[in-house]
């Protein structure tokens, strides 16, 4: 059985994060049906801007593309319609919907169109993942959609609720926030019941929770609680925690400004950060050695945190983007063994980065990937001493 608690009142507080993939749904977009409205927009607008400026990295995931379409064709009303009409209104709607979105902000906006090819595929994947990293190391804020103008089946089977819990797998996010027009998961139907519970916590996303999902409560958008449900256990297996709140309630996002989740915070699976960082330690070969100061040191082992450029001193070995490396620390009683991890930079990259600053390494290279060295999710401390792999000869 699922385990939640639907008696634990107040908002939850978030545990720290860095990187979140926010997912906006038709209701608030087009609450009328009929194209699309600032009316909820402007205050979740106010949080993405206010996070960045915290330096989070945000990716954001906006439906209402089809709603939005409407305004072009006015003929159209929300209800039963051919694909082909969905894909037309998609295509004419998807530039209303970033022009709505770029407004707010004054750093760039980017399109990212997507479909299941994109996910599934391994090469697609990898190609997907690099372009939201370096857009994330240039500022931008990547908004994300599923390219309904090219689907080849109905527009319902490709919910955004999943496609942002893909998403947020592909970028390896701490957290996913979905908005709505619900204030969560209630342990029972609230439009049916007044005496119905919201639950504050869930552990685990199985039947049980499953089964409190009704039907899609809009008119406009292609998903409901189950596929919120859904998308939660999916993040949840691959070690992100997920919101499901209300997009409404200002008081909502205003708790989100202060790290709180005023709606269903969905634990991670403790297991899933675990499994990732056993296939580090024992599964990746070090192809080299990254060597940092003690700033860095008591900031890896005692807070928590990546690894920037401003912190390395010296690296070692041929290693590639994507390879594990050895963080050491040359002390005065010795080379300290730190960890091992995923580095974003090959060794060519990292010698020429190294000891500067994250907002130079564009400046340096001509490009971007990530402001990070080795991000804290792709980094397991205290290992024991691993010799790099040697080149195999021709």
């Amino acid at each position: 059985m699922g385990e939640h608690e639907p008696n634990h009142t107040g908002p939850y507080p978030l545990p720290p994060w860095k990187r979140a993939v926010i997912k906006v749904g038709s209701a608030l977009l087009a609450p009328e049906g009929q194209g699309t409205s600032t009316r909820y927009l402007l205050p979740l607008a106010r949080l993405i801007a206010e996070k960045k400026r915290e330096g989070k990295e945000i990716v954001l995931v906006s439906s209402g593309a089809v709603a939005a379409g409407r305004s072009f064709y006015p003929k159209s009303r929300p209800g039963a319609r051919s694909l082909v009409e969905k894909q037309a209104l998609a295509a004419m709607g998807q530039t209303r919907l970033m022009q709505l979105w770029s407004r707010f902000f004054d750093f760039p906006c980017a399109q990212i169109l997507l479909t299941h090819d994109d996910i599934h595929h391994r090469k697609r994947f990898v190609n997907a993942k690099n372009t939201l990293l370096s857009l994330l190391g240039m500022g931008a804020l990547p908004i994300v959609n599923e390219n309904d103008t090219v689907a080849v089946e109905e527009l319902k089977v490709g919910d955004n609720d999943n496609l942002a819990a893909h998403v947020a797998v592909l970028i390896e996010a701490d957290l996913l926030l979905i908005f709505s027009d619900i204030d969560g998961l209630y342990d029972a139907d609230p439009r049916k019941n007044p005496e119905a519970d919201l639950i504050r916590e869930v552990h685990q996303v199985d039947g049980s929770i499953l089964c409190l999902a009704g039907g899609s409560g809009s008119s406009v958008g292609t998903g409901g609680m189950i596929t919120k449900l859904q998308a939660a256990g999916k993040a949840a297996d691959r070690g992100i925690n997920t919101v499901i709140l209300n997009g409404k309630r200002g008081q909502a996002i205003d708790h989100l400004l202060n790290e709180k989740a005023d709606g269903t915070f969905f634990h991670r699976t403790a297991q899933a950060q675990a499994a990732k960082k056993h296939w580090i330690s024992h599964a990746l070969q070090v192809q080299g050695t990254v060597e940092v100061d003690a700033g860095a040191r008591r900031a890896l082992l005692t807070e928590g945190a990546s690894l920037l450029p401003s912190g390395v001193t010296a690296c070692s070995g041929s290693f590639q983007r994507g390879d594990a490396v050895t963080v050491v620390y040359a002390g005065e009683s010795g080379e300290e063994v730190l960890g091992k991890g995923i580095v974003q930079y090959n060794h060519a990259d990292l010698n020429q980065i190294k000891g500067g600053q994250s907002s130079d390494i564009r400046a340096r290279l001509g490009y971007a990937y990530t402001p990070v060295i080795i991000h804290r999710n792709d980094l397991v401390t205290g290992m024991p001493v691993e010799p790099v792999a040697e080149e195999e000869s021709e």
